[in-house]
C-alpha cells in the first residue's frame, strides 16, 4: 500500500476536535499515511505535523483581526508555499474560511485535491461566497443536511456527513443521574445559556436574570442552573449575579451535564441551540446586537431563522426572541408552558437527531479517500 500525504489545517478548537476525528477515521481506512499542515493538541496527538502553533489562527474581533493581519498573510503564504513544495495528495481546510479557502485554491490550482470541511453559513448570507467555494474545492463536506441545495445548484460537489455532536451525545440521556451528579434536587429546573463572549455576557446575563425572576414568580418551585465556558466567565457572571436572589446554580463548564438535567433552556443563538436540541431539551432562543450590527445584519442575512434548530426543522419549530422583543416578561411567559410541556419540540428533535447521526468522522474520511481514488 503506497504512502498517502494528507494536509490539514484547522483554525480553532472546533477545528481541532473536527480534524482529530477525520485523521482516526482515515488511519482506520488507510494506515499507511502521513499527516502535515497546521492544527491543535487533538490533531498533533493523532500524528500531525503542525507547521506553527494553531492558536496563531485564532483570532476573534474585527481590531485583533487588523492587528494580526500581517502575520495571519505573511503564514498563509508561507503554508501554502510549503504545501506545494510537499504535493500532499489533498488538502483538507477545516471551518476557518477567510484562512483556508484562499489556501485551497492556490493549492487546487498547482493540481492538488482540495477539500473544504465545514460549510460557511452562503445560506444566511453572502450568498455570492459559493462562487468563490466552487473555484477553491474539489469537494465540499457539510454537516447540515439543507446547505447542500446552495452547492448543488452552483455545480460544488458536495457530500452530507453529518454532525459529530450528533455522534457523541446519546439518543436517550439520563435527565435524573445528570442530576445527581450535579447535587440538584428534584423539581422544575431551567438552564440558562447566555453564550460564552464577553459581550454575550454583558449583554444578556441581566436578561436571563430578570426573565429568571419572572419565571419563579409564576412557578415558585422552579431552579436554575447555568454552566460558565471559563473563569473569567464565571467572575464576570458573578459580578451581575450580586444582589440577585436567585434560587441558581453556577457550574464550571459542564455545559452538556446542565442541559441533560434541565427540563428546559433559556439559551442564546448557537451552537448551543444544537446541542440543546439533541439533547431533547425544550427551548427558547433569543439574540440580541448592539443596535447598529443588528440593523445591518437583518438587510444582509436571507434566511427566515437565525437558531440550528429551526433551520434544521425548515420551520419555526422553537420561539426566536430577537432585539427589542427580548425582554424579560417576554422570555419568561414563553418559556413557562415548555417545562412541563415541551412534547412538539421534543419529538421534532428526536427526529433531526436521527437525520445528523452519520458516523461523520467516518462519512468524511470515506469522501477524502474516493475523492483522491484510493477507495
Amino acid at each position: 500500500m503506497a504512502n498517502l500525504c494528507i494536509a490539514l489545517v484547522a483554525g480553532e478548537v472546533s477545528g481541532d476536535i473536527l480534524g482529530a476525528g477525520l485523521m482516526r477515521a482515515l488511519k482506520a481506512h488507510y494506515p499507511v499515511v502521513r499527516f502535515i499542515g497546521v492544527g491543535g493538541l487533538l490533531m498533533q496527538a493523532e500524528g500531525l505535523m503542525s507547521y506553527f502553533p494553531m492558536e496563531r489562527l485564532s483570532v476573534l474581533g474585527l481590531l485583533e483581526v487588523l492587528s494580526r493581519l500581517r502575520e495571519l498573510r505573511a503564514r498563509r503564504k508561507l503554508l501554502i508555499q510549503t504545501l506545494i513544495r510537499e504535493k500532499p495528495d489533498v488538502f483538507v481546510g477545516i471551518d476557518a474560511p477567510d484562512f483556508t479557502l484562499n489556501i485551497e485554491l492556490k493549492l487546487r490550482q498547482a493540481g492538488i485535491k482540495t477539500v473544504h470541511y465545514v460549510s460557511p453559513s452562503v445560506w444566511a448570507w453572502r450568498q455570492n461566497r459559493v462562487l468563490k467555494i466552487r473555484d477553491c474545492c474539489d469537494l465540499m463536506l457539510i454537516l447540515l443536511p439543507f446547505e447542500a441545495r446552495f452547492y448543488e445548484e452552483k455545480g460544488v460537489r458536495v457530500r452530507f456527513v453529518g454532525h459529530t455532536l450528533a455522534d457523541t451525545i446519546p439518543l436517550h440521556v439520563n435527565g435524573a443521574a445528570a442530576r445527581a451528579e450535579l447535587g440538584l434536587p428534584s423539581g422544575p429546573l431551567v438552564a440558562l445559556l447566555p453564550g460564552s463572549r464577553g459581550s454575550e455576557i454583558k449583554r444578556l446575563v441581566s436578561i436571563f436574570f430578570d426573565a429568571a425572576k419572572c419565571l419563579q414568580s409564576m412557578k415558585p418551585n422552579v431552579r436554575f442552573v447555568l454552566p460558565c465556558a471559563s473563569p473569567l466567565c464565571r467572575a464576570q457572571i458573578e459580578m451581575l449575579l450580586e444582589g440577585c436572589n436567585l434560587p441558581l446554580t453556577l457550574l464550571d463548564s459542564k455545559s452538556h451535564l446542565a442541559l441533560a438535567a434541565c427540563d428546559a433552556a433559556l439559551i442564546t443563538s448557537g451552537t448551543a441551540t444544537l446541542e440543546a436540541l439533541l439533547y431533547k431539551r425544550p427551548m427558547v432562543v433569543v439574540y440580541r446586537l448592539a443596535p447598529l450590527t443588528f440593523w445591518i445584519l437583518k438587510r444582509m442575512v436571507k434566511s427566515p431563522y437565525i437558531s440550528l434548530p429551526n433551520l434544521l426543522a425548515q420551520r419555526l419549530l422553537v420561539p426566536e426572541l430577537l432585539q427589542d422583543d427580548a425582554t424579560p416578561e417576554a422570555l419568561a411567559q414563553t418559556l413557562l408552558p415548555l417545562i412541563d410541556n415541551g412534547e412538539e419540540q421534543i419529538g421534532s428533535f428526536k427526529d433531526i437527531h436521527h437525520t445528523l447521526r452519520r458516523d461523520a468522522s467516518n462519512q468524511a474520511a470515506d469522501a477524502v479517500l474516493t475523492l483522491i481514488g484510493q477507495k
